[in-house]
């Protein structure tokens, strides 16, 4: 039994030992030299983020570190934002320049596509480039700037990639119109806007070069409110671990929803066709309360539909079945969500998903359901 004038000695040598700090990160020498909005080529200024053809990653996707912050203070009210947008466009630039890396003009011609497929793809990496710039530019110099994961994407040929490309394209357009409505700052909503625009050029390109399919998406796209809902989709291209550990959460805040995707064997994900839904991560399943009402929720254009569900007696590995309203014009993308309110008003609503059901090309939106 210690006495208490042990215990005191025992504390006083304790207090004697060094005390174990954790190091603080060391900054990459390189990517601080980022933190200067001027250093580097800046975007709409220089032509490297529309006219350079190299296969090395272009200027700042040549260096991947994050900007660790050179200035105290509290984050600026937009940070957050430009952060989950920034980590988003890592894996994007990625991508594309996977596409450059990988292919060359007469890999896109061999598998039957336009000469200019490879030029476009190369085009488009350049100017993905310069949404990493721009990102980097809104953060403040009081807030981590997150750098580049390691990613993995799965495409095996020319059409795969290219099946890939839409998909990302469309869903970078489902998550800008829910981010553009999250910033304090009229002017950072306005740069976003001007991205989404570059954006739908892509997806333009994609659809209508590429596939030969109607671009057209109707009057509206698809405004889809969550945009952390669909950022979230995305980690699944990045390698488990390899993010550097002074990058934010992604996306930040995350709701680590189960994800949600039309069953193998859908015949159609168009208006009027029933779908079977399944949740893709055996280790995260929904919580179905007997008490609650469920809906699966279909956002297209400015609206939405939400349609009763019955999971009373649902178990883990069911599917949740439902058809798709007939409301909708077979245009654009249909994002769905299961909520326990219809409508999804609210963010806490969700309880899986979303999934997009992308309608034309039906034969890719079927693809990627």
């Amino acid at each position: 039994m210690h006495t208490p004038s042990t215990y005191f000695l025992f504390a006083s040598l304790l207090a004697t030992l060094p005390t174990v700090v954790s190091p603080a990160p060391t900054p990459d020498p390189e990517a601080q030299k980022l933190a200067d909005p001027k250093y580097g080529p800046i975007p709409g200024q220089s032509r490297l983020y529309s006219d350079y053809r190299g296969k090395a990653a272009p200027f700042p996707g040549n260096i991947t570190s994050p900007i660790l912050p050179t200035e105290s203070g509290d984050p600026d009210p937009d940070d957050q934002v430009w952060q989950n947008l920034l980590a988003a466009e890592w894996a994007i630039f990625n991508f594309y320049q996977q596409g450059v890396e990988a292919f060359n003009t007469s890999s896109f011609v061999k598998a039957g596509f336009l000469n200019t497929t490879y030029d476009r793809i190369a085009e488009i990496r350049d100017n993905e480039a310069g949404h990493l710039r721009i990102f980097q530019n809104e953060i403040s110099n009081k807030s981590v700037k997150p750098g580049a994961c390691k990613y993995e994407y799965p495409f095996e040929d020319p059409t795969s990639y290219l099946a890939l490309t839409t998909f990302l394209e469309v869903a970078s357009m489902a998550f800008l119109t829910g981010l553009v409505q999250e910033p304090k700052s009229e002017a950072a909503r306005g740069a976003m806007v001007a991205i989404a625009t570059v954006e739908s050029r892509h997806e333009t390109w994609s659809l209508a070069d590429v596939w030969g399919a109607n671009p057209f998406s109707g009057p509206s796209d698809t405004v889809f409110p969550y945009a952390n809902q669909i950022l979230d989709m995305t980690n699944v291209f990045i390698v488990p671990g390899s993010c550097p550990p002074e990058n934010p959460q992604y996306p930040n805040p995350n709701q680590h929803l189960p994800p949600l995707s039309a069953a193998s064997g859908t015949k159609s994900i168009a208006p009027g066709a029933e779908v079977s839904f399944n949740f893709t991560s055996p280790t995260d399943q929904p919580k179905f309360n007997d008490t609650k009402s469920y809906y699966a929720v279909f956002f297209h254009a400015v609206g939405n539909v939400s349609v009763p569900i019955d999971v009373s007696d649902w178990k883990t590995g069911d599917l949740v079945n439902v058809t798709i309203p007939t409301d909708f014009e077979e245009k654009g993308v249909i994002i769905t969500v299961l909520a326990d309110e219809p409508g999804a008003p609210e963010l806490e609503t969700v309880v899986a998903g979303p999934s997009i059901l992308l309608q034309q090309p039906t034969a890719i939106g079927l693809l990627l359901a």
